[in-house]
């Protein structure tokens, strides 16, 4: 099946494709009167997903981001969601929470538990026995929902950490379906994962699935050996360039399937004039000084007080460098309502404080701090203004921005610094600059190096990583996915 010219899909979406996750692809916004409108996201998956829908018919589920208040509430939430797919053979069906249920399930669960413990931070998990109960009941939730809005014909995609239980609950009431799930986040090592209390059903559920994507190789030797130590009647066989799980009469297929960006569209985009002059205006406004970006979500996982120190010791260790090049970090606001996110942005201002107060100079600030998200031509801009990019999480499952740094160097030239712990180091590692991001020398190191580095080495390193992301982008990770999941049965095993 071709779609917009790409290789192949999935020939089985002739039966419609269902896609869950946690949120729709949409948001919902209030304004100061009350009215609500919607406003479509703009991430890969949904510029991924939402050609198939459109042209061969299909659903997406997921919660909407408001707690449910009342059946007229809700009502105007699905008359919403309706006229925003009107004229298309799209459906966005939401699944509405309460208040507890998003509390405990979403900041619980999902962000208490499992997103500390796949990132390799267990020491950050609460591992509170109600946060199960409800996460069990959301994904019950979803699981009804999606029953509801799909046939038995009907392919049904489920994304990502917060939903591990849904496939479960599907393949219960639709043994012959066909079901696939896809891991956005890192999957831990057993001795990490071993403290789960309720390990053995979520690896139970997963293997649900008649395919089980993770994004790296690393991560399917991480889960392939969990499932080994944890579940050990479970049979593991090799076949080319996956694995295939043999467990209870059902076959699962795990393998890697790193999720990319829409490369066309931000090449195009940052090679726009109305870029360019807002990236020459970035230069003009920071006096012409190179500039580092940092641009991340709030989060522990991201690694921003470690980059901050190691920016400092760059500045303290090469002192000739002072006054040659700024860190421009960007923070966009994330989960603030959380006690731990909040310590974090505190400490994050405060070393930016003490770092600008002890090396600034007349004419130049070492870190220029931005707390808010960006509009994409902002965006754009500072990836076209950057000499280099300082991408440094402690643990990541892929990181984007890595990418759409690369893809937007439409002069090939440019450094990327990049944590060797981020999903995307395997396929950069041949034009990044790979650093531990707790080593702090090691970054300052490198920092000195990318400052020093020569034209020609630099575009030699950009035009690899740029070629890499043009051939592996959003729309052959989905084509990879739906390929394999075209080419492999999940029937019981002989």
């Amino acid at each position: 099946m071709m779609v917009q010219g790409k290789r192949h899909t999935l020939s089985t979406t002739r039966h419609r494709l269902l896609v869950v996750s946690n949120r729709l692809p949409v948001s919902i916004k209030k304004d100061e009167s009350g009215n609500m409108t919607a406003v479509p996201s703009s991430g890969g998956l949904v510029s991924a997903l939402n050609p198939i829908l459109s042209e061969y018919g299909g659903t997406w589920v997921g919660n909407t981001g408001f707690a449910s208040n009342g059946e007229s509430h809700d009502a105007e939430v699905r008359r919403l969601l309706t006229a925003t797919t009107r004229g298309t053979s799209v459906r966005y069906l939401p699944v509405f929470l309460s208040t507890e249920e998003q509390t405990n399930f979403y900041e619980g669960f999902s962000n208490e538990i499992l997103w500390p413990l796949f990132h390799d931070l267990q020491s950050r998990c609460n591992f509170a026995p109600r946060y199960w109960e409800f996460y069990q009941r959301v994904n019950q939730r979803f699981a009804a929902v999606s029953l509801k809005a799909s046939q038995p014909g009907d392919v049904i995609w489920i994304q990502d950490y917060q939903l591990m239980d849904v496939g479960r609950l599907i393949r219960h009431k639709r043994p012959e379906g066909t079901l696939a799930f896809f891991m956005h986040i890192p999957f831990p090592a057993p001795d990490i994962f071993e403290k789960l209390p309720w390990r053995r059903q979520i690896l139970e559920s997963l293997l649900e699935h008649d395919l089980l994507g993770v994004q790296t190789p690393r991560d399917e030797r991480n889960l392939v050996a969990c499932i080994r130590t944890f579940l050990p009647s479970a049979e593991v066989e090799r076949e080319h360039d996956y694995r295939r799980i043999l467990y209870r009469s059902r076959q699962t297929r795990i393998q890697a399937f790193p999720i990319s960006i829409d490369f066309q569209q931000f090449a195009h985009g940052a090679a726009s004039p109305e870029v360019g002059r807002r990236a020459f205006e970035i230069r003009r406004q920071l006096n012409g000084i190179p500039i580092a970006i940092g641009i991340d979500r709030l989060d522990y996982t991201k690694g921003i007080p470690e980059r901050l120190r190691a920016f400092a010791r760059f500045l303290r260790d090469f002192p000739t460098t002072r006054g040659r090049i700024s860190l421009y970090q960007v923070v966009v606001p994330s989960r603030e309502n959380i006690t731990g996110y909040r310590r974090l942005m505190h400490e994050i201002e405060q070393l930016v404080a003490h770092i600008n107060g002890e090396y600034s100079q007349p004419g130049w600030v070492p870190i220029h701090y931005v707390h808010r998200s960006l509009p994409r031509k902002e965006l754009l801009a500072l990836y076209r203004a950057a000499s280099l990019a300082l991408i440094t999480p402690l643990k990541d499952g892929m990181n984007l921005v890595s990418k759409e740094y690369c893809a937007a160097r439409t002069e090939n030239d440019g450094v990327l610094i990049l944590s060797e712990f981020a999903g995307a180091a395997p396929e950069l590692h041949r034009g990044a600059l790979l650093v531990n991001p707790y080593d702090e020398l090691g970054i300052a190191e490198s920092l000195n190096r990318a400052l020093a580095m020569e034209p020609q080495e630099q575009r030699r390193r950009m035009m690899r990583m740029r070629a890499w992301v043009r051939r592996h982008d959003i729309h052959n990770w989905r084509d990879s996915f739906f390929a394999a999941l075209d080419g492999y049965s999940g029937a019981a095993a002989s």
